[in-house]
């Protein structure tokens, strides 16, 4: 395999691992033709420096990738009214659950400190993510808190149906799958330590993921949370070349097989069609709903 790529991360079963729709072309290329097999499954790359650089900005509940509950109050309750219950979801569910409110005309993300008041809710779990669909339990425990919610607060309920709700959250985990994609470029050789970790400090700003290694340096491009996948490759290409000749090195694929301008191209060729998949899906790469689902 000429360069590393992640399918969907974990939980999937075997029949998932090998089920890609995408080609393999290291295989079923004409011999000699340096081309990258896109169906590599490896856990994510650098998910401390991920994490910190990428957060998605502040989410509203969708549909898409969310189940919501609304509630509705007849009389108005104020914010800390509603997030004081609340506060046990959140730190039962985490960041996968998120409470919106409004107070007749449009909604606002209803975070501590709020200082409104509102007539109704949306009450939302994250079902989708790199971590898999949420089981049945836990989205039957999140419903049954939530309604519970609603009884202190006085609220009426409107909740989808929950079979339908985790049959459209699979099929979209199972689109999201074939997209969902990391590429790594190695710069290897008898690399100075020091020069090494002096070119990493003045790369923080890249759209890539670069780390330091025992010979060299790494650069990832996690291609779902990238807004342009294409400026953003070929920008890491070329300073995987420029960290190549500036530190006496070499790049290379994670097997240590040399990867030359064509290689580099047919790995780039493979990309497009997987940020066409997503937008095809109405997810577009490096956007806030992109960055929830593939978090």
């Amino acid at each position: 395999m000429y360069n590393r790529v992640q399918e969907r991360a974990v939980r999937r079963s075997a029949e998932r691992s090998f089920s890609s729709s995408h080609s393999d072309v290291l295989m079923g290329g004409a011999a000699g033709d340096s081309t990258a097999d896109l169906r590599g499954r490896r856990e994510p790359l650098l998910d401390a420096q991920h994490a910190s650089r990428q957060r998605s900005p502040e989410a509203m509940p969708d549909e898409r990738v969310d189940y919501v509950i609304v509630l509705r109050m007849p009389a108005g309750i104020s914010a800390a009214a509603a997030l004081e219950p609340w506060r046990a979801l959140e730190q039962r569910f985490g960041r996968r659950a998120l409470l919106a409110a409004s107070e007749g005309s449009g909604w606002r993300r209803l975070l501590p400190g709020d200082h409104g008041s509102c007539t109704a809710l949306r009450a939302a779990l994250q079902m989708v993510s790199r971590a898999g669909v949420v089981s049945d339990a836990e989205l039957i425990e999140f419903r049954s808190e939530v309604e519970t919610l609603a009884t202190r607060i006085g609220a009426s309920v409107a909740a989808p149906e929950m079979r339908d709700a985790l049959d459209a959250a699979r099929a979209l985990d199972r689109r999201c799958a074939d997209a969902d994609v990391q590429v790594a470029l190695h710069v290897v050789g008898e690399i100075d330590p020091a020069a090494a970790a002096a070119e990493l400090g003045r790369l923080s700003e890249a759209p890539y993921l670069v780390a330091e290694r025992a010979d060299g340096l790494t650069l990832v491009l996690d291609v779902p949370r990238v807004a342009d996948v294409a400026r953003s490759y070929e920008a890491m290409t070329r300073m995987a070349a420029h960290l190549a000749g500036a530190l006496g090195g070499r790049v290379v694929d994670d097997r240590g097989n040399a990867l030359d301008e064509r290689a580099l191209a047919a790995i780039g060729a493979q990309l497009e069609p997987m940020r066409r998949q997503l937008a095809e899906a109405g997810i577009e790469p490096g956007s806030p709903l992109a960055l929830r689902l593939f978090s």
